[in-house]
């Protein structure tokens, strides 16, 4: 039977079909309530914090400023064992700052809640929700 079938059908059966303006609404509702709800959620609240107590932390944007410098000219010049011996021993200092340390774990967690939630809405429509479709423009 044909969709437009089944719309008459159910039409006929005193059965309201939404129309897709309705449908569209809901789920932008839906969007919205999710949006606050992550929003308001813990997990998102530490995160917001520890980005934010990184961002006013000098030293620790210094240091995240100096190793990204370092590993652009890495990427630039080629290998280079002095330059790959600078940035190990940033990565040291960085996994010893504990803003950053606080930061990225945050992070981390935030990334776990919503791939748990990408999860949660792919089993329900029964395909990956946050797939790439490998679009773009070139």
């Amino acid at each position: 039977m044909s969709d437009a079938q089944d719309v008459e059908d159910a039409a006929g059966d005193g059965v309201s079909v939404p129309d897709e303006g309705d449908v569209e609404a809901s789920v932008e509702a839906a969007l919205r309530e999710f949006l606050d709800t992550l929003g308001e959620s813990e997990t998102y609240q530490q995160f917001v914090a520890a980005d934010e107590a990184l961002q006013d932390d000098d030293d620790a944007m210094a240091l995240l400023r100096e190793y990204q410098r370092k590993q652009q000219q890495m990427q630039r010049g080629g290998f280079d064992e002095s330059v790959m011996a600078e940035l190990k021993q940033l990565q040291t200092e960085m996994s010893n700052n504990e803003t950053i340390q606080r930061q990225q774990a945050a992070q981390a967690d935030l990334i776990e809640l919503l791939q748990r939630t990408n999860d949660a809405i792919s089993d329900e429509i029964g395909e990956e929700f946050a797939r790439s479709t490998g679009g773009g423009c070139c």
